[in-house]
């Protein structure tokens, strides 16, 4: 349609807007026998009868390493194999925190990696994982809690990791709405801000990974568990799964929680202990919390998502188990613990709740590399830190892999540190205290 306007000018009038095609389009997208969408995963098909690289785990960190293998070293003949699905484990029942404020100088190098791979996985994927930078401010209720955190930041930043001891005035301006008084159970004499802090989308990220290898050639088959790891002469030679045996000329495994488990079928033992982690949302909020915040002292942990739900979080349950269950006990001690620092709360309903299994080790650090087992490859005891480490871990993993070589960023969280006693001490550095 064409107008005229008083001087004569020609005018474009706006064509009327159909308000009903997107609902018809959808309609006809449903009920197409042929859908335009392209496949993210693979297809469900039979197992080969061999494959270069055998994965077992699809999370994020088995995604991330084939993803990198197919990527950076051209190996597509790759299997990830998974007992449930992609991503279900725990990388979808993290609470998606990302940060490189670590205490030691091997640990804060790994992680800061990591927080820099994190930044611009949205544009390697082609696929928004949400990453915000957001900052992370951990209390310190203690004059050792105000030394601790004082040695943190000058490790921090020497490695070129923004951390910085601040003090009560500053944390009110941090965060407006946490409550910072003298006459509180457990007054907050400073605090540990790392601008590096972050959150992002975990199930994007294991997608996203996952969307990337698979497009490269490797193969993805969910609800097919690996019940056996057969070996030769010291050397792995294949796993067997429900769908029958499957030769491998080099295993991975990446299980979190069953990581002890796994080990167990190629004759490894590991000195992890598994504990369940448990944590919730409320109801959502106006966004009025931008800074994650967490407190060691009354362990707990708590930021807001971009839906407006707090998410809330805290130390292991006390006791080694495999299972996600949730209990009324752990989430009585979450509130009265999350109440102390923001009182407000106390009228918001609890949304959902739920748990995952964490591989704790003595050291609280990860152990990555080689095995006792030829070419059985190790990434397990990341306790509550998994998901920070996806981008780095399946960076420096696959690179071990392809080259038989480990990176020198992983060499100090080899197994026999344990024997060597060359630990990696990370525990006063966790969010919440476990």
């Amino acid at each position: 349609m064409m107008l005229r306007g008083r001087d004569g000018c020609k005018l474009i009038a706006e064509k009327p807007k159909n308000y009903n095609a997107m609902p018809f389009g959808l309609l006809k997208y449903g009920l197409s026998k042929e859908y335009p969408a392209h496949q993210h995963f693979t297809p469900k098909t039979d197992l080969k009868p061999h494959y270069d690289v055998v994965i077992i785990g699809a999370g994020g960190h088995g995604t991330a390493i084939a993803y990198h293998l197919a990527k950076h070293h051209g190996i597509r003949n790759v299997a990830v194999l998974d007992k449930g699905y992609l991503g279900g484990g725990n990388t979808a029942r993290n609470t998606a925190v990302i940060r490189s404020n670590y205490l030691t100088e091997e640990g804060v190098n790994f992680y800061r990696e990591s927080v820099k791979l994190y930044q611009n996985l949205s544009n390697e994927f082609g696929y928004n994982i949400m990453f915000e930078n957001r900052g992370q401010l951990t209390l310190a209720h203690s004059d050792a809690a105000i030394r601790s955190f004082r040695w943190r930041a000058e490790v921090n930043q020497h490695l070129g990791v923004r951390s910085e001891l601040v003090d009560p005035q500053m944390i009110r301006e941090l965060v407006p709405n946490l409550r910072v008084q003298d006459d509180a159970r457990f007054p907050i004499l400073g605090g540990l801000w790392h601008a590096d802090g972050a959150t992002a989308r975990h199930d994007a990220v294991a997608w996203g990974y996952a969307k990337g290898a698979c497009e490269r050639g490797v193969e993805l088959h969910q609800c097919t568990e690996v019940t056996d790891v057969r070996i030769s002469n010291g050397r792995v030679v294949g796993v067997e799964t429900p769908r029958g045996y499957v030769e491998a000329g080099c295993v991975v495994q990446a299980v979190a929680g069953m990581s002890s488990v796994v080990a167990e079928m190629a004759g490894i033992k590991l000195p992890i202990h598994s504990y369940p982690l448990q944590a919730m949302v409320t109801q959502p909020y106006k966004p009025l919390l931008e800074p994650h915040v967490s407190s060691p002292h009354v362990h707990v942990y708590v930021h807001q998502t971009s839906r407006g739900e707090f998410v809330i979080g805290g130390g292991s349950d006390p006791y080694a188990l495999y299972n996600t269950r949730a209990t009324l006990e752990q989430k009585e001690s979450l509130a009265s613990a999350v109440l102390e620092l923001f009182p407000f709360l106390a009228q918001a309903k609890m949304l959902r709740q739920w748990a995952g299994v964490t591989d704790m080790t003595p050291d609280y650090s990860p152990i990555m590399g080689l095995s006792p087992v030829d070419n059985y490859y190790l990434d397990a005891g990341w306790g509550t830190w998994g998901f920070k480490a996806t981008p780095i871990c399946g960076q420096t993993m696959a690179e071990l892999v392809a080259t038989g070589r480990a990176p020198e960023l992983i060499t100090p969280f080899a197994l026999d540190r344990f024997y060597d006693f060359r630990q990696v001490n990370e525990a006063g550095a966790t969010a919440a205290s476990h």
